[in-house]
């Protein structure tokens, strides 16, 4: 993985911009995994309760990327655990950021990929084979977008279109 990339450095380089490009998602997420900081490419999911598109996709090359996943925000039942972070690491996944729930912490912290989430549940999710791969998921009020680059760090979350 590249040196991490401080988001309030890249804050602060923004600071007094109008480009919209740059933008900063809400600070609600919270890190559960290995990697405290992590950044790449994006990649998208938009899925409810429902992990089958996360699970086939972090068996896939990552190549450094970063999977964001539009849960809805539910917290009722958990989109990654223990296995598929270790998918997830073994692939060349970066991280994954979950706008809703995780499971298996004890395995995500000892998974060397990044994972951000907004909660934690025990409970899994369904298995209905539902959701969208590489379609714009709009996350805490921002829309991320396949292709856009995602940095994240004990400091929050930043998307901007292209790598800084």
């Amino acid at each position: 993985m590249d040196k991490p990339v401080s988001t309030c450095d890249l804050c602060d380089r923004f600071r007094d911009s109008d480009d919209s490009g740059f933008r900063v998602l809400r600070g609600v997420f919270r890190s559960y995994g290995g990697r405290a900081a992590f950044h790449g490419p994006v990649r998208t999911v938009r899925c409810f309760e429902d992990n089958s598109v996360l699970r086939a996709l972090v068996q896939t090359p990552g190549e450094g990327r970063v999977i964001v996943v539009d849960g809805g925000a539910s917290t009722q039942r958990a989109l990654l655990g223990g296995n598929l972070a270790n998918f997830a690491a073994s692939n060349g996944w970066a991280g994954v950021l979950i706008n809703g729930a995780v499971r298996d912490l004890a395995e995500l912290r000892a998974a060397n990929v990044g994972v951000f989430a907004l909660g934690h549940c025990p409970m899994p999710s369904q298995k209905r084979d539902e959701g969208q791969l590489d379609q714009p998921v709009r996350v805490q009020g921002e829309w991320v977008r396949p292709g856009e680059w995602l940095y994240a760090d004990e400091d929050g979350v930043v998307v901007y279109p292209t790598a800084l």
